[in-house]
């Protein structure tokens, strides 16, 4: 709990930054999972690299881009009913390239994520979230 805590204050003092750190971290965590546990490498192939890859990317990218893109939805869709929850979870699915796939986590996630968590938190939920879904990505992505 302190560190949830400690979590929360530097969300509080410095979101944005704190969310494209989180981002960063869980993207590049995913991507461990991915080398480690899916594709069994082990710490001698683990391709170090690819995950500073992955967590330039959360930071650099997806950090950025998808805290921005929440904050766009909630301007333009105020409110926290279900019908609102819905209504952003309907505009956030647009990457065609992944979507079937996604359509079995994110749309739940999302729903969950617009109804229950605060803006603040959104990130942080998603990306925890995100974690499986990098390692998906990662491991589809590294496919030999």
């Amino acid at each position: 709990m302190a560190l949830w805590r400690a979590y929360q204050r530097a969300l509080a003092a410095h979101p944005w930054k704190v969310q494209v750190l989180t981002a960063g971290s869980l993207m590049g965590l995913g991507d461990i999972i991915s080398q480690q546990l899916v594709e069994k490498r082990g710490l001698r192939e683990h391709q170090t690299g690819r995950t500073l890859t992955m967590v330039s990317l959360g930071c650099g990218f997806v950090g950025p881009v998808v805290g921005g893109w929440y904050k766009v939805l909630d301007r333009l869709i105020p409110g926290g009913t279900k019908v609102d929850a819905l209504k952003k979870m309907l505009l956030d699915q647009d990457y065609l390239d992944a979507l079937i796939t996604n359509y079995y986590l994110w749309p739940a996630v999302q729903l969950a994520n617009f109804y229950l968590v605060p803006l603040h938190y959104r990130l942080a939920v998603v990306q925890c979230v995100a974690v499986i879904w990098n390692s998906y990505l990662s491991w589809k992505a590294h496919q030999l």
